[in-house]
């Protein structure tokens, strides 16, 4: 598996201006090209045409997403360009139909997608500190992300094919973010990678 898509899901919006999304994205790009992958990219901030991104995620082994979350979902950008993009791959590669039947409507629902073969991995960045998710009586009442926020981002991705990676969330971005945390974010995100791509 050699050929990946990445997916800057980042925006400029009030406070934020999709920096730190920006930089995971550039980390990544510098891993993967260091071994050997043949890259193709988007920034759902700059212009893209629909036909072209179709083509890339019938294009790729794996699609690498990478968004902060607002208000516990993605950016309204990120959101509209996956609603345009999977739209448009109607029978273009993307997904077929539900696959359900006239016949028997109550099952099969969910596995008429297009991209089988296919895996992806989500980053996610967030205010909320890690434990948030994980301590008795906090926020998250101890669900992770993968299993509450983007539960429904991840049925998504199943729903046309894939088959989920192990992702990597970024906490406690905007209070954490010092000079010395970018940096072991760095590594601990570099780790990550490493473990993820060894086998594929």
């Amino acid at each position: 598996m050699k050929k990946i898509f990445i997916i800057n899901g980042s925006q400029n919006f009030a406070h934020s201006g999709g920096k730190f999304n920006e930089t995971v994205t550039n980390w990544t790009i510098e891993f993967l090209k260091s071994k050997n992958y043949e890259i193709k990219t988007t920034d759902i901030k700059q212009d893209f045409n629909l036909e072209e991104e179709v083509e890339k995620f019938v294009w790729a082994d794996i699609v690498v997403y990478h968004t902060p979350v607002w208000w516990f979902q993605l950016p309204n950008l990120f959101k509209k360009y996956i609603d345009d993009v999977f739209t448009a791959g109607h029978n273009k590669g993307i997904y077929k139909s539900d696959r359900r039947s006239r016949v028997n409507p109550d099952i099969n629902y969910g596995t008429g997608g297009q991209l089988h073969g296919r895996k992806y991995m989500l980053t996610t960045s967030w205010n909320a500190p890690a434990t948030a998710f994980t301590l008795p009586g906090e926020f998250f009442e101890e669900t992770s992300v993968d299993e509450g926020a983007m539960f429904g981002f991840h049925k998504m991705n199943k729903f046309v094919g894939m088959e989920k990676l192990n992702g990597f969330h970024f906490h406690d971005v905007e209070k954490g973010a010092t000079a010395e945390n970018i940096v072991i974010f760095k590594e601990n995100y570099t780790k990550h990678l490493e473990e993820t791509f060894k086998n594929l």
